[in-house]
């Protein structure tokens, strides 16, 4: 099932948005000072290939460091990034979420641009997992905030 549900995104979207964020990772990475971003890009352009099977979550989410962007320098770059590229980006995967929420069969569609759409605007520290690592993530997230609640 995933295999056609990717090979249909490819058509509805997926393959249009993997090369606009490919685009954006080779603009990045033409800056130098922008790397951090094309790593980012590149990394969100693979999921965009192939999305179903997989999930995008941040790196604390799953235990990782956090990314070495930070303080000021993270900042201002967050502040180019986002009106040179990520709203575009962002607004790209809304348009194609309105045009797959058109049909029942497009939701799971529209629902994955949506998640891009929202890592557009801050792609840094996202990571692609396995749906399976992204479920066991947030379970134990919750059991560790059930068992703060359960101390107070």
């Amino acid at each position: 099932m995933r295999l056609i549900l990717n090979l249909l995104w490819l058509i509805l979207g997926g393959f249009a948005g993997a090369v606009a964020w490919t685009l954006a990772g080779i603009l990045c990475a033409v800056t130098i000072v922008g790397l951090p971003w094309a790593r980012a890009c590149l990394t969100l352009a693979n999921y965009t290939l192939w999305p179903f099977g997989r999930t995008v979550v941040r790196a604390s989410d799953i235990g990782e460091s956090p990314s070495i962007v930070g303080g000021l320098f993270g900042l201002i770059g967050t502040i180019l990034w986002i009106p040179l590229l990520g709203i575009w980006l962002a607004i790209f995967h809304v348009l194609a979420a309105i045009a797959n929420a058109v049909t029942i069969i497009g939701l799971p569609f529209a629902y994955a641009h949506l998640k891009l759409a929202g890592a557009s605007l801050s792609p840094i520290g996202m990571r692609v997992v396995p749906n399976a690592l992204a479920a066991e993530a947030e379970r134990r997230a919750a059991s560790a905030r059930l068992d703060r609640i359960a101390h107070r």
